[in-house]
């Protein structure tokens, strides 16, 4: 007979369900992951015993909200948006336990997690994008190649509106660009992004000058020892060309993603069209660009207005 199934492995397999079934991103399974073995250990301290998957079914929703309290405090305490995406991988976690173990726990609907106020997107302007998407190709003591990279980079964040994750994906197959890229992003999700003269330009520029032979199936992307380039280098390289440019410390990576959007919709885009462009599920998301837009126009109104 075999022994029964315990906690940590339900874990595993939901991680496996997650990476192979649902598709989920590295990103996602990593904090997912880690949310759930905080959450098991906690409960294994708390009760002083080890758990079995079926012992997850009797979890009490004063349990839940004494691990919620543990995530608050302590040395190192999480913001509320961060316990609110625990609870929301927990919530995940439990979901797979009841369809694949049949181990329900109603005591989830009991618990409610911190309330986060949705922050708006902070984009940068369009004169900030340009002076990040050409300081690559100022900076002397880099190689050419890897100018021409970045630049290649970026230009996709801003021009396509990619995820990092989304534009490292692209293979030497994907070079040189056509009029339109196929996507896929979060959920697996399948998406059609036109490709700009400017990005295909940039793109070109990189693989002219790229030093290593690369098969079709290989990310385009090469760190400078020929690996595969990493979402951290594609940070740093921001963080270091937004402190050149005197940029604030929200000119991220993914600033661009939301400049893209919110450039788009001050242009006269409808927010259906960005929601597709961008691979957003719901219309709600997408919406949030709204906000951005309406501050850029009181900002304006104010600068300009003589009464103002």
């Amino acid at each position: 007979m075999a022994a029964p199934l315990t906690a940590d492995q339900a874990r595993t397999a939901w991680l496996e369900h997650l990476a192979h079934e649902r598709r989920a991103s590295p990103r996602t399974l990593e904090a997912y992951g880690f949310a759930a073995a905080r959450y098991l250990a906690f409960l294994q301290r708390h009760r002083g015993e080890a758990l079995g998957a079926a012992d997850l079914g009797g979890v009490a929703a004063s349990e839940i909200r004494a691990w919620l309290a543990h995530l608050r405090g302590g040395d190192r305490p999480l913001s509320p948006r961060s316990v609110s995406q625990a609870l929301s991988a927990i919530r995940t976690f439990h979901r797979f336990l009841d369809r694949r173990y049949d181990v329900p726990n109603p005591a989830l609907t009991l618990v409610r997690g911190p309330r986060v106020k949705p922050g708006a997107p902070r984009p940068v302007s369009e004169d900030q994008a340009s002076g990040l998407l050409a300081e690559p190709g100022l900076d002397p003591d880099r190689p050419d190649w890897e100018a021409a990279r970045d630049e290649a980079v970026l230009t996709l964040l801003y021009g396509c509106g990619l995820r990092i994750s989304e534009a490292l994906s692209l293979n030497r197959r994907d070079a040189p660009l056509g009029d339109v890229l196929r996507i896929t992003g979060k959920g697996g999700k399948t998406r059609m992004v036109p490709v700009l003269p400017a990005v295909r330009r940039a793109i070109d520029a990189y693989v002219a000058e790229l030093p290593f032979v690369l098969s079709p199936d290989e990310a385009l992307f090469r760190a400078p020892r020929g690996g595969p380039l990493s979402p951290r280098h594609v940070q740093a390289t921001v963080q270091r060309l937004r402190s050149r440019l005197g940029l604030p410390d929200s000119a991220t990576p993914h600033a661009l993603r939301h400049s893209f959007a919110t450039h788009l919709l001050g242009a006269g885009a409808d927010l259906r069209s960005i929601q597709e462009l961008l691979g957003h599920a719901s219309l709600s998301t997408t919406q949030r660009y709204t906000d951005v837009d309406a501050a850029a126009l009181l900002g304006a109104y104010a600068a300009a207005h003589p009464r103002a």
